[in-house]
């Protein structure tokens, strides 16, 4: 299901909803993109050493709660989602992608520019915003294979997860285990984070006005990701 309006009115709603969210989001800037590794989970994770398996689980399942950047996508991808067998198919898509590059970014010692990897992780949501307003089949005439699409986004997402850990000298010691903990924390913190989001969304289908809100909805969406992306391509030429 799309929701690209005629138009009009879809000059109308960037109007009305999409210039004054933007500057809403840069004037918040400095603290809605400052998303990270909190002070005390940084001393912890410093210091730690040796297997630590509920510490990490708990960081994980805390970074993906908190995790702005990966809730609004996962956000989009369930918009307009309404079995649940497609909920699970599509999140377990991501799951995996994130899973894979995570633990192989942080054991391998693989680098990514940070900054890159989340501008790209910006323009996952930018993407899934347009998919779902129908801009791929109104513009350029094709449906991208939206399956394909979460499960390539998913890998950024994973390296924008092995970033914040690889800011760190973790110790070599219980490496392994603790990394496949937090990693089992994230897939919590994406469960109930998931449970949350389906909640509400349950409550907001069963209104009358929700096609109209369902566009204005998703070009909020969309131009958080294009803030996301100019905060963090900003950050990667001024470091």
């Amino acid at each position: 299901m799309h929701v690209l309006p005629d138009q009009p009115f879809w000059r109308g709603l960037i109007k009305r909803y999409l210039l004054p969210t933007c500057l809403l989001l840069l004037a918040l800037a400095s603290e809605a993109f400052a998303h990270g590794v909190s002070a005390d989970d940084k001393a912890f994770l410093v210091q730690s050493s040796g297997m630590r398996l509920l510490p990490f689980i708990y960081l994980g399942a805390k970074h993906m709660v908190t995790g702005y950047d990966h809730l609004l996508f996962l956000f989009g991808v369930i918009f307009f989602l309404y079995r649940m067998r497609e909920v699970a198919s599509y999140v377990t898509l991501f799951a995996v992608g994130h899973s894979v590059t995570l633990i192989y970014g942080v054991l391998s010692g693989t680098h990514v520019n940070p900054y890159i990897v989340d501008a790209i992780i910006g323009l996952s949501v930018v993407y899934k915003a347009l998919d779902n307003l129908g801009g791929f089949k109104r513009l350029l005439g094709l449906q991208p294979n939206t399956k394909a699409a979460v499960l390539i986004f998913g890998f950024f997402h994973g390296f924008g997860l092995a970033t914040k850990l690889q800011e760190f000298a973790l110790s070599p010691d219980g490496l392994v285990p603790n990394i496949l903990a937090f990693n089992v924390g994230v897939e919590i913190g994406q469960l109930l984070a998931l449970s949350a989001i389906l909640i509400v969304m349950g409550f907001w289908r069963r209104m009358e006005t929700f096609r109209h809100h369902a566009f204005a909805a998703n070009v909020a969406l969309m131009t958080a990701g294009f803030v996301l992306i100019g905060f963090q391509l900003t950050g990667y030429f001024t470091s």
